[in-house]
């Protein structure tokens, strides 16, 4: 099978030259990296409002891909991420770069822009569609996820097609109850096989307590890659106001 490529943010150019302007409907970058596929490609999906990214993501989006030999992870930035509510989040473009940062010299993951490309609510079944579309049969979409997700899946838009579109990779988190096979097998039936638990270390690290400390002036050092750090820093991202 000839081999398709998909259009990502490309992660290693131009990293420190965004800007805090709106990204006008976040149009594709002309420098973005190409993701190859050709038949058996696995290719995991990582989403997240990214506000900040911290290593709990960056490790969860490994973890995936050394249990299950993913050849790229994709981190995937809501820009309306649904179950957030009313609360405020940072704008596009500073978690869009924050998050180019993070993947930046890491060959195994990259960013992108899907659901900051398409207007509306960010779902995660409208994404999988859309880049199933673009990368045809020749690649296999793995979901990648934390166990506080999952508890909660019933909750997303259509989880049945979800799991139709891509398999599921679910890594632990510090508090979320392990995952029950057999309730995984009466909800989803045979496709249940589709979900794979991720073995390893879980870290207990939020957004939001990152949020706090830097509010707080306390030291947010090795939670989130150092150019994360330097962004928040230097742009004055989660102070009082």
């Amino acid at each position: 099978m000839g081999r398709r490529r998909v259009s990502v943010a490309g992660s290693r150019v131009r990293a420190r030259a965004e800007t805090t302007a709106p990204l006008r409907a976040a149009a594709p970058d002309p420098a973005a990296d190409q993701v190859p596929t050709t038949a058996g490609t696995r290719i995991g999906v990582l989403g997240g409002t990214f506000d900040p990214p911290h290593i709990g993501h960056l490790w969860l989006a490994t973890l995936a891909a050394d249990s299950l030999g993913l050849d790229r992870v994709l981190l995937m930035p809501a820009a309306r991420p649904p179950h957030k509510g009313n609360r405020p989040i940072s704008n596009a473009a500073d978690r869009v770069t924050m998050t180019r940062l993070a993947v930046t010299g890491d060959a195994l993951l990259d960013l992108t822009l899907v659901e900051m490309e398409r207007p509306g609510p960010s779902y995660t079944v409208d994404s999988l569609d859309e880049l199933r579309a673009t990368l045809g049969t020749a690649a296999r979409l793995v979901l990648v996820m934390a166990a506080d997700s999952l508890a909660h899946i019933d909750s997303w838009r259509e989880p049945d097609r979800l799991l139709e579109l891509a398999e599921w990779a679910i890594g632990p988190r510090p508090g979320a109850p392990p995952p029950d096979r057999a309730a995984l097998r009466a909800r989803f039936g045979a496709a249940e096989e589709r979900i794979h638990f991720l073995d390893g270390p879980s870290l207990d690290v939020s957004s939001s307590e990152i949020r706090r400390r830097v509010a707080a002036g306390r030291s947010i050092r090795y939670l989130v890659p150092r150019a994360v750090e330097e962004l928040i820093l230097d742009r004055g991202l989660y102070r009082k106001r």
